[in-house]
């Protein structure tokens, strides 16, 4: 084995006890070596030069044998004072306190000094006394003043090295620990970011793939308009369905500063601010850009029915969803409305109302020969029917007028989506009109274990309208209420003056309404998700009637609700003479 590989196996991070007594065992092979030269040594005792080898062979294998890592640290000192217990007695037997061999104590005491531990100093400074106090006990000679001096000044000038030689040797190894330390700090972090470096490619990568796919299905997009504005309306977004629906490429879009009112009829912005009782001004800004985002603003999605206006000047009729757009942080950045195309669909829907109509008028007439035969049936005396055969019989009347309500009811819609159905304008007074739906729904409300409580003025209240249709209006009203309220609810009916307007209001405590779904109840045929969720009875057209009879009417219908809590329709007619929205046909049947 070659030295360097020797010197390369030798741990000198960590050294163990033999490693650090080889110095050591070096100094006393060769003090040794020169204490056999004849005429080197004055004062031969070969008898203490004996013991001195003995003892140091001892060292050696204590050094070796004795498995220290298994000990505490500070036992290992044991080594360094053998050897030094043995260099003493090599200068005992070299000439005593006038051997040149002691210089080699200082390798031993210097061992002793560096080692971790206040107590080493001692025990340094005391191994030194003992040694150089040995040629003082054993000497055949009287002992000189200044040997004694040497013997106990010396071991006090050692102990000052030793504490000085433990203190630098401590804040050496605590230096090497800290650099240690902060080594494998360096080493820690560079991996680490090693590992980060790895992790950003790797999300690099599935952020390309994400924005690649992203981007395939934000331009197959193109069904529905996705615009995306700011706070104040400035487009800032604008997919290919935008374009392919309103005419015009994202680049003549976004580099115009346009707005997304732009977009749409002045009129419709209009009538949407009259409805939110928003004051309108002629100046282009922030209120027409309201009546598309109010209700966003208020923290809810807002489903409507709009008018687009084509680059070239063609409406669009579009039903548009609008949401806000959140930054990180969860604050509104802005708005996203996406447009859905409604052309198809309203065109769909009166191929549909001519349907309805049809069909209505075709089911009328043996609806109501079926029901004049069951008439005649019942009072027909000279074959009189038994009381089951009556009880059958006044089962299918009820179902039979029950069929010709909903004709009724389909016929009416087909007419409100036309613009024209019957209404009569007389003088009609409105407590009578609510009394009899109060009546009537009376003994509905005590079958479903609902209060029916009715608050009405004593005074008449007097509006110009058709009775029957107002009468229509507020029995559907009082019907949903009742059908929606659980056992044990209210239902409160009042009327009163509000100003220039008679105000009927059906509040009840029922299941509610979410906020969402507000806007889309007077559509036909749509239902609430809390009345599908609670499998409550109804087709959807009670409330379509009901805003269309206000609405001829000059009146409005307002909507207040809250899921779990309740609901509140309020039926606004003018008490002067209004000018009725549809047109009204004298002579008209009227259509229960």
């Amino acid at each position: 084995m070659t030295l360097d590989r020797w010197l390369s196996r030798i741990p000198l991070e960590s050294p163990s006890v033999f490693v650090k007594l080889i110095p050591t065992l070096v100094g006393f092979v060769i003090a040794l070596g020169l204490s056999l030269i004849p005429g080197v040594v004055a004062d031969h005792i070969p008898l203490f030069v004996g013991f001195s080898v003995t003892v140091m062979v001892g060292a050696v294998l204590l050094a070796t044998l004795v498995p220290w890592t298994r000990f505490g640290a500070g036992w290992s000192v044991i080594v360094p004072l053998v050897a030094m217990m043995s260099i003493g007695l090599m200068r005992i037997g070299t000439g005593g306190s006038t051997s040149s061999i002691g210089v080699i104590l200082l390798l031993p005491f210097v061992w002793i000094a560096t080692e971790e531990g206040r107590r080493n100093i001692v025990i340094a400074a005391l191994g030194i006394f003992l040694v150089l106090l040995g040629p003082i006990v054993v000497a055949h000679t009287p002992t000189s003043p200044a040997d004694l001096i040497r013997a106990f000044f010396s071991p006090v000038i050692y102990a000052i090295v030793a504490a000085v030689v433990n203190e630098i040797a401590h804040r050496s190894r605590a230096q090497l620990a800290a650099t240690r330390a902060a080594a494998q700090q360096r080493e820690e972090l560079l991996e680490q970011a090693v590992r980060t470096q790895d992790e950003l490619v790797l999300n690099e990568a599935r952020l390309k793939t994400a924005n690649r796919l992203i981007q395939s299905i934000w331009n197959a997009v193109t069904e529905q308009s996705v615009i995306g504005t700011d706070l104040d309306g400035v487009i800032d977004v604008w997919n290919p369905g935008a374009e392919k629906m309103l005419g015009l490429t994202e680049k003549q879009v976004l580099g115009a500063n346009r707005k997304v009112i732009e977009f749409h009829l002045v009129s419709e912005l209009e009538d949407r601010l009259r409805d939110m009782d928003a004051r309108f001004t002629t100046v282009a800004g922030m209120d027409d850009f309201s009546a598309l985002v109010d209700t966003v603003r208020a923290g809810y999605a807002d489903v409507r029915d709009w008018t687009y206006v084509r680059a070239d000047g063609k409406q669009v009729p579009v039903q548009v969803a609008a949401t806000p757009r959140l930054d990180e942080n969860g604050h509104r950045v802005g708005f996203i409305f996406v447009a859905t195309d409604m052309t198809q669909a309203r065109e769909f829907a009166r191929l549909k109302d001519e349907f309805v109509g049809l069909i209505s008028h075709e089911l009328r007439t043996p609806l109501s020969s079926i029901l004049g035969y069951l008439e005649l049936m019942r009072d027909d005396d000279e074959s009189p029917l038994s009381a089951e055969q009556l009880q059958y019989l006044g089962v299918a009347e009820r179902n039979a007028h029950r069929l010709l309500r909903l004709v009724g009811d389909l016929l009416f819609t087909a007419q409100v989506e036309s613009g024209r159905f019957p209404i009569d304008i007389t003088d009609a007074e409105l407590r009578s009109v609510v009394a009899a739906s109060i009546e009537t729904a009376t003994p509905v409300a005590a079958t479903a274990g609902v209060a029916l409580v009715s608050d009405v003025p004593d005074e008449p209240v007097e509006v110009r309208g058709d009775t029957v249709r107002l009468g229509q209006a507020v029995d559907n009203l009082v019907s949903n209420a009742l059908k929606f309220t659980p056992a044990g609810g209210t239902v409160t009916v009042s009327l009163r003056r509000d100003g220039d307007e008679a105000v009927v209001a059906v509040t009840d405590t029922g299941i509610g309404i979410p906020a969402v779904e507000l806007s889309q109840l007077s559509q036909r045929f749509f239902r609430a998700s809390t009345a599908t969720r609670n499998a409550v009875p109804g087709v959807g057209l009670g409330l379509t009637i009901t805003k269309a009879i206000v609405t001829a009417h000059g009146g409005r219908l307002d909507i207040a609700s809250e899921e779990g809590v309740g609901t509140s329709f309020s039926l606004r007619l003018p008490l002067e003479t209004p000018r009725p929205v549809a047109e009204a046909v004298p002579g008209a049947e009227t259509t229960a």
